[in-house]
């Protein structure tokens, strides 16, 4: 059966987008296993392979143990051993216990995975091409991910890209980010993620016909048309359940909870939110001299 993938940069909308896909009740929701931190990474039990770095990259010259570990994932066989090897706490145990059951019982009830991982995003080709994902890319626009990034205190370590020689020699843009390394310019890091990352899925999505490139503002004006699209496009059902959770999630009133959250034993950030107000709320985190600038560092 086809796994779905849903990627982007962290804060280009993938958690949202990874729960409405999966509120029709055919998939089982898979959250960033390829995050290189504890909870939600780091789980053997839903990914029995050692994540060394933000942005792991992943080719078909070597991937014999990713094949292997994610193989396992799709195909929703839990790793219950290694899961108690590495992790035996009261909260990873109670989520070892969720994601053993839903992959079981998925796996009985003939459901597919969904990878919702922002982390998988430089290895989408390998994920379509060795895996057969139907992979959906989220990019965002640059000025309110940038606004969202700054907000939050996020900043990124470019040599966690650049230490990976085939991520280096299979994408030579990733070059660019190398007069950033140790630099303090938020700012301009963000900006050049986001130009770097969109070049390098663009072109993967020109090579791959199972890479699907969506706009995240697109998407959250008109949620309802813009998610039965991605049903169809994934081979998923739109229902009249999937319709209504969408409907419900993608119009509740913004929440006063802050900027970022994790929620639940998955450890997703999604919460229901009005999509369709987020965009213009995003943009507005930046001043405007600030947001010329993001601009002309993005499409530099």
């Amino acid at each position: 059966m086809t796994p779905v993938l849903v990627t982007g940069l962290p804060r280009s909308g993938t958690s949202w987008a990874g729960r409405m896909l999966a509120a029709g009740g055919e998939l089982v929701y898979v959250n960033e296993p390829l995050n290189p931190l504890p909870r939600p990474g780091r789980s053997p039990g839903v990914l029995d392979a050692e994540v060394t770095h933000r942005f792991q990259y992943i080719s078909a010259d070597d991937d014999e143990v990713w094949l292997r570990a994610f193989t396992d994932t799709v195909a929703l066989r839990y790793r219950f051993l290694a899961e108690l090897r590495r992790n035996r706490a009261p909260y990873d145990l109670a989520r070892m216990l969720r994601y053993g059951a839903a992959f079981t019982f998925g796996r009985l009830t003939g459901r597919r995975a969904l990878l919702d991982d922002p982390f998988a995003l430089l290895s989408a080709g390998w994920f379509a091409e060795r895996l057969g994902c139907r992979v959906i890319v989220l990019i965002r626009d640059p000025v309110a991910f940038t606004g969202s990034w700054q907000r939050l205190g996020w900043t990124v370590y470019f040599h966690e890209l650049l230490e990976q020689p085939l991520l280096v020699r299979d994408h030579p843009r990733v070059e660019e980010l190398r007069p950033l390394v140790g630099s303090q310019d938020r700012l301009a890091k963000a900006a050049a993620l986001w130009r770097v990352s969109t070049a390098v899925v663009t072109d993967l999505a020109a090579r791959h016909p199972g890479i699907l490139l969506v706009s995240y503002e697109e998407l959250a004006a008109d949620p309802l048309r813009g998610f039965r699209h991605l049903y169809d496009w994934a081979g998923l059902s739109w229902s009249p359940r999937a319709e209504s959770r969408v409907s419900r999630a993608c119009t509740a009133p913004a929440s006063s909870g802050g900027a970022f959250a994790w929620h639940g034993l998955s450890r997703t950030a999604f919460r229901p939110m009005d999509s369709r107000r987020a965009p213009a709320e995003a943009r507005s985190r930046l001043t405007p001299d600030e947001t010329r600038r993001v601009l002309d560092l993005a499409y530099a």
